[in-house]
């Protein structure tokens, strides 16, 4: 442990989720194209990029290997436990303990299943805990319909004396308002201390966290709280119905957020647009637009209805319409689509022009290069103003692997081409239209890979005359 008194973030994840029905774990359900974990997790980086947390940690369970392929593929700063069984939440910061030996700070307690969590919410936490020199702070929300969650208990000078889940309430305590929004910032040698008193005397015969605290009270512990009156932040997601209704609340505050930014958004209750996004000043959103991952987008661009972008590069200035971008970049000035597919490390150049019914596999697209229709380039390098013709095929797969084409700078391809990989076609080389090209092109030269075309005068006289002699006579 390199900070033995810094602080470190605990994601509960592990749950199943049972009330979402699905095989899926409950924290890989999603919205606007992110797993609710993916939320919290975005959240808690930029706590991290600020230096408010050193180490981020999920605890695991149902599904542990789906959602430690997330963690991997997404967020490979996030370190990973494993609670088995899923005992409860008291359970399920203990299995972290390990992780956190000799550690002496401070954690902050999550749930990965609560995706609308402010920054400022969990910074305004923090400063409540210091200034009161707490040992464990927890985050309170006035809900009037609190049913589902655990309420909190006050005594007569107002200070909390527990909290107690709803399974465990009786008529009085579940007519409390004040629920207990599962978020804590907490020193771990004491709750550490604490975790190990936990029992399972209650209705789910599970070791609640809750428990812990009521422990830290009756110690005399100093346990502080913050209250809000934001519900949608703090809420959990247990229904695929409170799913629909958080994705519509994040669509509502997303937009709002980047409205704000000198982004134009025509129509926000039909765009998508995931935490991790960022946009540039007077870019343009049409209606129906996708925007997920670690998409980034720069200035003065116009992305159409119907585009959908994940995880893609977009530069300066570049007209996208009504097309699929994965996992790729574009440069400033390009056009792109309308129909297009762009998938798997395209990098696209300026200026450059990818038209309608287009598709790039593991291409790299030089500056004002222009493909403009019903074209398919997989595994290829296209030089800069290189012309792609109408109906172009690079066949790069054949059975067994992958074979990579070379188009120079300036080569003219022409309409209805087959390239068969591997190729190279030099720079300002010409290729006639209707070829099948199988052989390297030099540069400048022209290559032709078509048939000769023979006519036969007469011949559909001839055919139709030989039908009507072998046709049998009507009796």
């Amino acid at each position: 442990m390199n900070n033995p008194t810094g602080m470190v973030a605990l994601v509960m994840a592990a749950g199943k989720g049972t009330r979402m029905g699905s095989a899926r774990p409950k924290v890989l359900h999603e919205i606007s194209g992110e797993p609710l974990l993916g939320f919290v997790l975005s959240t808690l980086g930029k706590l991290r990029k600020l230096g408010w947390i050193d180490r981020v940690i999920v605890i695991v369970g149902h599904g542990a290997e789906q959602v430690r392929n997330y963690l991997h593929h997404n967020w490979p700063w996030a370190e990973y436990v494993e609670q088995m069984p899923q005992l409860g939440t008291g359970h399920a910061v203990h299995a972290a303990a390990k992780a956190l030996e000799g550690f002496g700070g401070t954690v902050f307690i999550l749930s990965g299943d609560v995706p609308l969590l402010r920054v400022e919410l969990l910074q305004e936490l923090a400063e409540v805990h210091r200034t009161a020199d707490a040992q464990l702070t927890l985050l309170t929300v006035n809900n009037p319909t609190p049913d589902g969650y655990g309420r909190i208990l006050r005594g007569l000078d107002g200070k909390l004396s527990g909290i107690v889940e709803q399974r465990d309430a009786n008529s009085s305590q579940r007519a409390i308002s004040e629920i207990n929004a599962g978020i804590y910032l907490a020193q771990w040698p004491v709750l550490q201390e604490a975790l190990g008193m936990l029992g399972t005397a209650n209705d789910q015969g599970e070791y609640y966290l809750t428990d812990a605290i009521a422990h830290l009270v009756r110690a005399g512990q100093r346990v502080a709280t913050l209250e809000t009156n934001d519900i949608a932040a703090t809420a959990g997601i247990n229904t695929r119905t409170e799913l629909v209704a958080a994705s519509a609340e994040w669509r509502q505050r997303v937009c709002a957020y980047w409205l704000n930014r000198q982004v134009t958004i025509e129509d926000p209750a039909s765009t998508f647009i995931g935490p991790r996004v960022e946009i540039g000043p007077d870019t343009i959103l049409e209606p129906a637009v996708q925007l997920h991952g670690c998409t980034c987008i720069g200035a003065g661009c116009r992305i159409g209805s119907y585009t959908r972008l994940v995880d893609a590069l977009i530069g300066n200035e570049v007209l996208i319409r009504a097309s699929d971008i994965v996992e790729s970049q574009i440069g400033d000035g390009t056009t792109v689509g309308p129909f297009a597919r762009l998938r798997d490390h395209v990098v696209v150049g300026e200026k450059a022009r990818i038209g309608n019914f287009v598709e790039l596999k593991k291409v790299q697209f030089g500056d004002g290069a222009k493909a403009a229709h019903l074209t398919y380039l997989g595994d290829a390098q296209i030089g800069e103003l290189a012309n792609i013709g109408c109906g172009v095929v690079t066949c790069n797969y054949d059975g067994e692997r992958k074979h990579r084409t070379i188009i120079g700078p300036g080569a003219f391809i022409g309409t209805n081409n087959t390239l068969v990989a591997p190729l190279e076609i030099g720079q300002e080389a010409y290729t006639a239209a209707g070829s099948t090209i199988t052989e390297n092109v030099p540069a400048k030269a022209l290559a032709l890979g078509r048939a000769r075309q023979i006519i036969k005068e007469g011949w559909v006289m001839r055919r139709k005359n030989r039908l009507t002699t072998s046709r049998p006579s009507e009796v």
